[in-house]
């Protein structure tokens, strides 16, 4: 629920990134305004056997440096340790510790996807169960092969350890919550941080979300069901959205974390805001062929948004768009929009930002809403990387070659998962 005449109003007065294009928001603000790619071949594991050798990997990342208590990094996955530094970032930025907040008065809500467990972490465990002949042998399992296993294994792989974690290094005792919803996780943690506000539970929550896919087994398993793109003679190109010769989408990894407060209570402290929050809405696509069709999430979201914002779509400056770069899921997107603002051609400007970072579950969602507040906050929206054949099935108007001077201040951020699952978000610079 959002800001009315007599409702509370909700800002961003804090923004951490930890990202393929840079490490802290101004790294990662001004890749976006010179238009750098993250994506490149794969350096963190061999991809002779893997069905693409691309990846947007995040480098020169040292989760020692944004942890208090550098013990627990041997109970946080890849995912945690980005989650956790971008969350140290956030809350540095927003100078909220520095200022004093009760404990009991700060929460957490944090997106995450699934983690998959490294090979070595079982490696020694199974190689224990294998008999003179090659054979694995179940019954030594038990005997023997979990004792060999790191006894807080299971901890890395929990999706709401991410919270957890955070909760734990900024002394966060408020509400704390996980969403698993995939791509739409981080607009839906989003949402449901301000409701946690409104309802009187908090004053600040810390809000973001987490993932890695630079994994072997999450990119053999992707490529069961997800289009990726394949080892192109530049990488940096390789992840096109809305552009008629796009092959498939990129893996990645990052994390973006906001923190969010009413707005009476940022003022009175005095802290920077980034951009106010207007309005969250979700939908799903459900069964297709009885409720419109694919995109129906996509169209339900953003009219829910709309209609909690008490805006018109004229105002609407840009559009961050799942752009996710396969043939299926930009025409979906696409026509979602058409038939929102009842236009043959889109005329607000879209701006797709997995052209820099590929696509990285629950952490995507985050990184990019993280690219529309700093648009919002600077006056400039990053252009789409890669833009160069128009796919005439989109008819989108696409930001490309250079960044757009924004003309409205406010932008929509949308996401939306392969079966369906959608969420909007609405925020407006302040």
């Amino acid at each position: 629920m959002v800001a009315g005449k007599h409702q509370k109003r909700f800002v961003i007065t804090g923004v951490g990134v930890v990202s393929p294009i840079g490490i802290g928001r101004d790294q990662f603000w001004n890749s976006l305004l010179v238009g750098a790619s993250g994506i490149d071949r794969l350096t963190s594991l061999p991809y002779s056997d893997l069905p693409t050798n691309l990846a947007a990997e995040v480098k020169n990342f040292h989760p020692e440096e944004f942890v208090r208590h550098n013990k627990f990094l041997k109970t946080m996955s890849r995912d945690i340790q980005l989650g956790v530094a971008a969350a140290s970032l956030a809350m540095k930025d927003s100078g909220l510790k520095d200022n004093g907040i009760a404990p009991d008065r700060l929460g957490v809500v944090f997106g995450a996807g699934r983690i998959s467990t490294s090979p070595d972490d079982l490696s020694e465990a199974a190689s224990s169960c294998v008999d003179e002949d090659d054979e694995f042998e179940m019954t030594r399992w038990g005997e023997g092969g979990m004792g060999k296993m790191f006894p807080l294994w299971l901890l890395k792989q929990l999706p709401n350890m991410a919270a957890c974690h955070v909760s734990i290094e900024h002394n966060a005792r408020g509400p704390n919550n996980t969403i698993t919803s995939r791509e739409s996780s981080a607009l839906l943690a989003l949402n449901e941080a301000i409701y946690t506000i409104q309802r009187g539970a908090a004053d600040c929550m810390i809000v973001g979300a987490c993932s890695s896919n630079v994994h072997p087994v999450d990119i053999a398993k992707l490529s069961l069901f997800e289009l990726l793109a394949k080892g192109a003679e530049d990488p940096k190109s390789a992840c096109r959205p809305f552009d008629f010769n796009r092959t498939g989408t990129v893996v990645g990894e990052g994390s973006a974390v906001f923190v969010v407060e009413d707005y009476e209570h940022a003022r009175k402290r005095g802290a920077e805001i980034y951009a106010e929050v207007l309005g969250v809405g979700a939908g799903c696509d459900g069964n297709e062929e009885m409720n419109g069709g694919p995109g129906t999430g996509i169209v339900q979201a953003v009219k829910q948004s709309i209609r909690k914002a008490e805006i018109e779509p004229r105002e609407i400056g840009h559009i961050n768009a799942h752009g996710k770069s396969t043939l299926q899921d930009d025409l979906v997107e696409a026509r979602a929009y058409h038939r929102l603002f009842n236009d043959d051609t889109i005329k607000i400007p879209v701006t797709a930002l997995k052209s820099y970072f590929g696509n990285f579950d629950a952490g995507s969602g985050a990184v990019e809403l993280a690219g529309s507040i700093l648009a919002l906050h600077y006056g400039k929206v990053p252009q789409t990387l890669n833009y160069c054949h128009p796919d005439p099935g989109c008819r989108l108007n696409v930001i490309h070659g250079e960044p757009h001077t924004m003309k409205a201040p406010v932008a929509l951020s949308v996401n939306r998962t392969q079966i369906g699952q959608s969420v909007a978000a609405l925020l407006r610079a302040m």
